[in-house]
């Protein structure tokens, strides 16, 4: 009988956490098919995820009342997934945010979406929390969330939830491919931020093509394999066939350790290259500049 109570309370609790944190979760109509996922951030502003949002005008939201109300594309940003729209209403409540530092493995959490009028919900638990990462479209996410749960189709965009109801972050597909990761809370408040005050996120490059060789001392470098014309690098003096092996000192084995020294906060201050060139050493400092924002599809 214990036991029988126990699983009740907590299908009780969970089923509070479903409401509580539903009451931020919107359906966003921006695509042919069933309808994505969103959250409402702030007062009139709604966040989506990028690869699911396939267009920028004609774009409809449905609210928890299921009242379903016009949208305005704001910005967007691919490194991060993350899409925000302009929606004119003040009775929606904006999502309400967990302490991200209390977060563990093993937590059990809700993956929440509204491909539909209703809300939907999954079941899970938190199965890996790591340090900051890059992803393969270039965007700093502040923490790796994976959890374990189900982001079914229209899923994309919605909310990973505590017992409590509280958000954790946005859940995505689009940013690794076999499982769905969690952009955390922190990091879609610093990416909605810089959409609304500059209209994109401003990112540095070089305006090389690298990749990876390894060195007659058996350590690893970057060959340039390509180079664009007029770009910091080739502005720098850096050639065709240059090998990169640190940045302001740090070894560079790939990809990602070019796109360490890229952020915006860099973007116009040099950075000091080391590369090999037939052989010899040579130093060189390259100025960052800032990549241009990617257009609308």
């Amino acid at each position: 009988m214990a036991i029988s109570n126990s699983l009740a309370e907590l299908s009780r609790d969970l089923s509070q956490a479903v409401e509580i944190g539903g009451a931020a979760v919107v359906a966003v109509h921006g695509r042919p098919d069933i309808p994505s996922s969103g959250i409402l951030w702030r007062e009139g502003v709604v966040v989506t995820t990028d690869h699911t949002l396939k267009r920028h005008e004609d774009i409809t939201v449905t609210l928890p009342n299921h009242n379903t109300i016009s949208a305005k594309f704001a910005g967007r940003d691919t490194g991060t997934d993350i899409a925000i729209l302009r929606i004119d209403d003040q009775t929606t409540p904006a999502a309400k945010l967990t302490d991200e530092a209390s977060l563990k493995a093993g937590n059990i959490v809700l993956a929440l979406g509204r491909p539909g009028d209703n809300v939907s919900a999954s079941f899970g638990v938190i199965s890996a929390l790591n340090s900051a990462w890059r992803t393969w479209r270039g965007g700093q996410i502040d923490r790796f969330i994976r959890p374990d749960v189900s982001i079914y189709y229209g899923f994309s965009g919605g909310a990973l939830v505590d017992v409590e109801g509280l958000v954790i972050g946005l859940n995505t597909s689009g940013l690794t491919r076999g499982y769905g990761v969690t952009v955390p809370a922190s990091t879609v408040s610093r990416i909605v931020g810089d959409l609304l005050t500059q209209g994109h996120v401003r990112r540095g490059y070089f305006g090389v093509g690298l990749h990876p060789v390894e060195l007659p001392d058996g350590s690893t470098g970057l060959i340039i394999l390509s180079l664009e014309p007029n770009g910091p690098a080739a502005k720098a003096g850096v050639f065709l066939g240059d090998v990169l092996v640190s940045l302001d000192g740090k070894p560079v084995h790939d990809t990602d350790d070019v796109q360490a020294h890229l952020a915006g906060d860099r973007i116009g201050k040099p950075v000091t290259a080391q590369l090999v060139r037939g052989g010899a050493p040579l130093t060189l400092d390259i100025v960052p500049g800032e990549r241009r924002p990617e257009g609308g599809r």
